[in-house]
């Protein structure tokens, strides 16, 4: 069984030559939404992995709205293909209109923390940390699964096409 018509790797490159090969296919616009729907996922695992990380960040007050469960709402995997970049990847969009902290993702994520007004005081200021790496550690010793999946769904596209050369 001869492989695809053009070369297949887990990298950059592998993926803009299968949207190449993909434009040229007579049904190519369906061939991208089908691929970008099999990338998307084979990264679902790891979105639900963050948003259950994000969701075990200790809470000491029950503000609204609730930070956690906004910031979890907001992790989901992209896919693009083509255009400046083409990959795939699992993102935490910024939390536009949650407590005027659209950087909540990358703040409690972040050893560094944050600060912010003690509410009702212009004066005081508090510095606070979220859960550290919460997002990172999602990932961490995963990141071959997910990579390997990934490129599972780029070898079954690439096959999908050249079952149809043949």
């Amino acid at each position: 069984m001869a492989g695809p018509p053009f070369e297949l790797r887990a990298t950059h490159e592998g993926l803009d030559a299968l949207v190449r090969s993909l434009r040229q296919e007579e049904d190519g616009k369906q061939l991208r939404k089908d691929l970008a729907k099999n990338m998307r996922d084979a990264l679902k695992p790891g979105a639900e992995q963050a948003k259950s990380s994000i969701m075990g960040m200790v809470s000491l007050h029950s503000a609204q709205p609730a930070l956690r469960s906004s910031i979890a709402k907001k992790i989901r995997p992209e896919v693009k293909l083509g255009g400046r970049w083409s990959g795939a990847r699992v993102k935490a969009f910024k939390t536009k209109n949650i407590r005027g902290f659209p950087n909540a993702p990358k703040r409690t994520n972040s050893s560094r923390g944050w600060r912010h007004p003690v509410y009702g005081s212009r004066e005081n200021w508090v510095h606070q940390r979220g859960k550290l790496e919460w997002f990172d550690k999602a990932f961490r010793g995963r990141e071959g699964i997910y990579k390997q999946a990934v490129h599972d769904a780029m070898e079954d596209m690439a096959q999908r096409i050249a079952s149809r050369i043949r």
